[in-house]
């Protein structure tokens, strides 16, 4: 049995499924899910994240959240919460980081948002010595000042994904052809969600959203709204959703994602304008992340670590920090997005 054969049985029965439907169970089968039974991260996984890149990464971002506890007075205690944690290596890089921020880490709470079981033990011994608490979803985050980090979250949460027809809409769906998964598109039917789309759009254009990052934004935003904090949104997409985005990726390289179901990730570019109409809190602009970064102070820090480097390690330092901060590499296609209490200073490195 293979997660290709569940879904052939279960469209034999019902009929075809939606995209949405599709990546859940790619991605979260309990059996044959992506994230239940790979380890897809760093060099010998099949993508690599910025924390997997460079330590200056996770560095950054532990300091810029900590410069937002200190700007809300210090409150104690905190959630030093991290959504999406993959290895645990973005976490570790950001303590490291604030070790010497006084009282930080005597006031957090490190609470990591994961659903896989396999993922969980792997963060577990990457921060072991640390006291971390996971929970499954954001909306059960503790009821105080959060200081949140989601970095390359949002791009894997399931997507519906729509091809504008004349007056109405059609929805991506999966379905059989013999005895092969095959795309299609579903009847032409109103959606109330996209209505205000029917005027910027054409025929033949598409457009998709992910039906859970408003309800996750929602609650990150309305726990800061409450009672402060902060939180910083890094992910592949831009302001509007229109294209379509949707891909597999497998040992670097990108793949037929109905090829092989739960042994690919799945992933579709984030809607930036989506997540700022759901926080329920002030946001900042959307700022490329390699402007982000360097705002933040990347190259000195870079020059500074460089200092001791020499041959190939410093070639391998040269070219991390290019990739996270250039243009034509992760600089331009990553954004970055800053939630943050009405009448409180943005994060720093982003604008109002």
């Amino acid at each position: 049995m293979s997660l290709r054969d569940v879904l052939m049985a279960r469209i034999a029965q019902s009929g075809p499924i939606s995209l949405a439907d599709y990546m859940s169970e790619c991605l979260m089968h309990p059996d044959y899910g992506y994230y239940t039974t790979q380890l897809p991260f760093g060099a010998q996984g099949d993508f690599v994240t910025a924390p997997e890149i460079s330590q200056m990464f996770g560095e950054l971002i532990g300091l810029c959240l900590a410069h937002c506890w200190m700007d809300q007075g210090c409150p104690a205690p905190f959630a030093l919460a991290e959504l999406g944690p993959g290895r645990g290596t973005l976490m570790a890089d950001m303590l490291r980081a604030t070790s010497s921020v006084h009282g930080f880490h005597e006031a957090a709470q490190i609470v990591l948002v994961e659903a896989s079981p396999r993922l969980i033990d792997v963060q577990k011994q990457a921060l072991a010595g640390y006291d971390v608490g996971h929970v499954r979803s954001a909306n059960v985050l503790p009821d105080r000042p959060v200081f949140a980090i989601a970095n390359e979250f949002f791009d894997a949460l399931p997507i519906r994904q729509f091809t504008r027809s004349e007056r109405h809409w059609r929805e991506t769906q999966v379905g059989m052809q013999a005895d092969s998964l095959r795309f299609g598109l579903g009847p032409e039917l109103p959606q109330p969600s996209l209505a205000e789309r029917l005027t910027d759009t054409k025929v033949g254009d598409v457009v998709e959203y992910a039906p859970a990052a408003g309800p996750v934004i929602h609650e990150l935003g309305r726990r800061i709204a409450a009672h402060g904090g902060g939180a910083l949104i890094i992910d592949y997409g831009d302001w509007r959703s229109l294209g379509d985005t949707f891909q597999a990726v497998q040992s670097h390289e990108r793949v037929d994602p109905l090829a092989a179901p739960g042994q690919a990730d799945l992933t579709a570019h984030v809607d930036f304008e989506a997540l700022t109409r759901a926080a329920p809190c002030a946001t900042t602009q959307m700022t490329p992340q390699g402007m982000f970064l360097e705002r933040l102070g990347i190259t000195h820090r870079a020059q500074a670590l460089a200092a001791g480097l020499e041959g190939a390690a410093l070639e391998k330092h040269i070219a991390a920090h290019r990739r996270l901060t250039h243009p034509e590499e992760m600089g331009n296609l990553f954004k970055v997005m800053g939630l943050f209490p009405d009448g409180s200073s943005p994060p720093p490195g982003l604008d109002t």
